[in-house]
C-alpha cells in the first residue's frame, strides 16, 4: 500500500482513538494527529484512496462519485492501520527517554487465537519476552498498544507498564543497541 492510503487509513484511525480516548489530553492529541494529516491531503488523491481502500474492504462508504458522504472504518481496516501505526514504532528512530514499556497478561485459553495474535504482534514490533506472557521494549507506544488491545478485545487481561528500573537492563540494552 502506497504512503498516501496508509497516512489515509491513519487519519481515520485517529477517529477511532479519539473515541477511545479518556482525558481531554488523550483527545487534544488525537485531535491535532487528524489536523495535521489532513491539511497535507490532495482532494484527487483523496478520492483514488478512498475507492482504493473501499475495494480492499478498510472502509465503508455510502454516497456516489465526489459526494463520498459518510465513511466508517471497518475491522479489517482497524487491523491494518493499527499494523501501520506498530510498523512506525520500530521504524521510530527517536532517542530513548531511559523507560521500558512492558505489557504482561493472562490471557485464558478461550481467547487463545487472540493471545497468539497479541504475542505475534509484540514479537513483530520489536518486543522482547522477558518470560512467559511479560514482553518489554525500549519503544513509547502505549496508545498503540492499548488499541492493539482493544482490537483484540482483551482489555480485561492485559496490563502495560512503564520502568525506570529493570535488573537486566544491559542484557536489553545490548540487544536494542542502545548506549
Amino acid at each position: 500500500m502506497n504512503k498516501f492510503r496508509e497516512n489515509l487509513l491513519l487519519v481515520l484511525m485517529g477517529g477511532l482513538a479519539l473515541g477511545l480516548s479518556y482525558t481531554p489530553r488523550q483527545q487534544s492529541r488525537a485531535v491535532k494527529g487528524i489536523i495535521k494529516e489532513w491539511k497535507r491531503i490532495n482532494w484527487k488523491e483523496l478520492k483514488a484512496g478512498i475507492d482504493y481502500l473501499y475495494r480492499l474492504k478498510y472502509i465503508d462508504k455510502k454516497g456516489v462519485g465526489y459526494d463520498i458522504g459518510d465513511i466508517t472504518i471497518t475491522e479489517k481496516g482497524r487491523l491494518k492501520s493499527l499494523d501501520c501505526r506498530l510498523d512506525n514504532i520500530k521504524n521510530n528512530k527517536e532517542k530513548w527517554d531511559g523507560k521500558w514499556r512492558m505489557i504482561a497478561f493472562d490471557i485464558p485459553e478461550k481467547y487463545r487465537q487472540g493471545r497468539d495474535a497479541l504475542r505475534h504482534k509484540l514479537i513483530r514490533i520489536g518486543f522482547r519476552e522477558l518470560q512467559e506472557s511479560v514482553f518489554v521494549a525500549p519503544y513509547n507506544c502505549k496508545e498503540e498498544i492499548m488499541l492493539l488491545v482493544e482490537l483484540f478485545k482483551l482489555k480485561k487481561y492485559v496490563r502495560f507498564g512503564i520502568l525506570e528500573y529493570i535488573d537486566n537492563e544491559n542484557s536489553l540494552r545490548r540487544f536494542y543497541k542502545i548506549t
